[in-house]
């Protein structure tokens, strides 16, 4: 009988700085809950509301999950934020090899907002991608007019590649724009972390 390809390990724990970025378990679901569907949180958000159920199931099946490493961050003992690393397959023509690039992402409670926990959990995602998981690129997209999210992934290293005009949709402010971020493993390695 063939076995399927060995799920990768999770490459958390990791410690950046004063964070402790871990994997995620049920308990954390309250506290991921008090922030992720602030409206303040979901401004730029296409998924602008989670149902806890869902957060709760999603959380729980990481675990067991061969393409997703979602992280809770902590510091000192609270949850400050959720990181989100999901490895895909690259586009190409058949034959194109499985698993290797990733998208990331993250959410950061708004009263730890502008103390750097975004940037630091961007970073420690591609470390992840690339040390952990062995992956070849990784890609990340934000609202064009989300300054802070554009800038948290320029000062995590990766670089602009594209600006996708009129291409999503807000309830308030109609059709936006969104930009594209991306960064390959030789790219990480060339800057030292």
């Amino acid at each position: 009988m063939c076995e399927g390809p060995a799920v990768p390990s999770s490459p958390w724990p990791v410690r950046s700085g004063d964070l402790l970025l871990r994997d995620p378990v049920e308990a954390d679901v309250e506290a991921l809950l008090s922030f992720r569907n602030d409206p303040l949180v979901n401004h730029f958000m296409v998924r602008a509301h989670v149902d806890p159920d869902d957060l709760r199931r999603e959380l729980v099946a990481v675990a067991d999950s061969p393409t997703a490493f979602s992280c809770v961050v902590e510091r000192d003992g609270a949850v400050v934020a959720i990181g989100f690393l999901d490895v895909v397959d690259g586009p190409g023509q058949p034959g194109v090899p499985d698993g290797t690039d990733g998208l990331i992402g993250y959410v950061v409670d708004p009263r730890y907002a502008g103390r750097g926990i975004a940037t630091a959990t961007a970073r420690a995602l591609l470390g992840a991608a690339f040390e952990g998981l062995g992956l070849r690129r990784v890609t990340a997209a934000a609202n064009a007019d989300n300054h802070a999210s554009v800038a948290v992934l320029e000062k995590a290293g990766m670089r602009r590649e594209r600006l996708s005009r009129q291409s999503l949709w807000h309830h308030e402010l109609g059709w936006l724009d969104e930009v594209g971020y991306a960064l390959l493993a030789e790219e990480w390695a060339a800057r030292g972390r």
